[in-house]
């Protein structure tokens, strides 16, 4: 029939009614939106019943909608106020979980709207239920995406660079703008009179070519992880002296994750030398809670000769902690 035909754009969906008479019964063709097919239903008695509900699918059996929407009933002609339901939200299975009473007078010519403020897939062993419509959230994800291309793209072809970078093996070519809102040290360079300044060249002549451009992946949000493994450690000296401090934090997390009896001592010096707490209590905790000081007892005599003072005694104290007498 041609009047069973459900038209929609983006999320609504509007049925018109040709000819609807004070005892009747109609139900729309499906039409989609979502991931579901859907159907409109009216029936006229006392009252005109109007039901939304999903095709019968394994679709809408395994991943109901759980959907928030708004009606509207209108004459086809002018002058007739609609009749507007309240916002509801109902898990949709059935045809019998939704039905809307709507004011009697309705006959003949008229339109049902649906707009579905939002849809979910709700899961059928419990928990949260999942948009199918793009959230803000992956939004955000979509628009962070693009500008990482664009930044990329300025390091890797060297987009308007205005800095040179000479490492202790090349030059690279950076961003002023970019260095100075990664690190207050940077811009410190650039915002006074001093010499990166006036010849926009900063000299990192303690960083290896590669280390280097890692640094700047990293600056611009591009760096890869295993480019961040193999130079964590050169990273965090940069992190150290440029004041970079989420970069710092990264490479203490990194490294407390792979402590083990052939680098621990390094660690705990290197924990040591750039005050980073949580790594130093890690080794300690290593060395001592779980016993492996005897696994490391020939590195132990190289590794005092060299040990700061205040650090030396920090492990005493860590060792009368652990080890005091029952």
């Amino acid at each position: 029939m041609a009047d069973s035909k459900v038209e929609t754009i983006s999320r609504l969906a509007q049925w018109r009614i040709e000819n609807f008479g004070p005892c009747s019964y109609k139900r729309s063709d499906p039409f989609k939106l979502g991931i579901w097919n859907w159907h409109f239903s009216i029936e006229k008695n006392r009252y005109l019943y109007i039901r939304l509900f999903p095709e019968p699918s394994r679709v809408s059996k395994e991943q109901p909608p759980l959907a928030r929407f708004v009606l509207r009933v209108s004459s086809s002609g002018p002058g007739r106020r609609p009749y507007i339901s309240p916002v509801h939200e109902r898990l949709l299975r059935t045809s019998d979980d939704f039905v809307w009473p709507v004011d009697s007078t309705f006959l003949g010519r008229f339109i049902i709207d649906v707009e579905f403020l939002d849809l979910k897939i709700c899961p059928l062993n419990g928990g949260e239920a999942s948009p199918v419509w793009p959230a803000d959230g992956l939004m955000q994800s979509i628009s962070t995406q693009s500008t990482l291309r664009c930044l990329s793209r300025m390091l890797d072809e060297g987009i308007h660079a205005d800095v040179t970078i000479n490492t202790a093996e090349g030059t690279l070519r950076a961003h002023k703008a970019v260095l100075s809102a990664t690190s207050p040290v940077f811009q410190s360079m650039f915002n006074h009179d001093l010499k990166e300044k006036e010849s926009s060249t900063i000299h990192i002549k303690d960083m290896s070519l590669e280390s280097c451009m890692a640094l700047l992946s990293y600056l611009y949000g591009t760096i890869k992880q295993e480019n961040f493994w193999k130079h964590r450690l050169a990273l965090l000296g940069a992190a150290n002296k440029y004041d970079i401090a989420d970069l710092k934090d990264a490479c203490e997390e990194s490294l407390l994750e792979d402590i083990n009896s052939t680098n621990v001592l390094a660690r705990l010096q290197e924990a040591w030398l750039y005050q980073l707490n949580t790594l130093k209590k890690g080794c300690l905790m290593y060395l001592f809670d779980f016993g492996k000081i005897y696994d490391v007892r020939d590195e132990v005599n190289d590794f005092f000769r060299h040990a700061d003072r205040d650090l030396m005694m920090e492990m005493f104290q860590e060792v009368l902690t652990v080890w005091k007498p029952l």
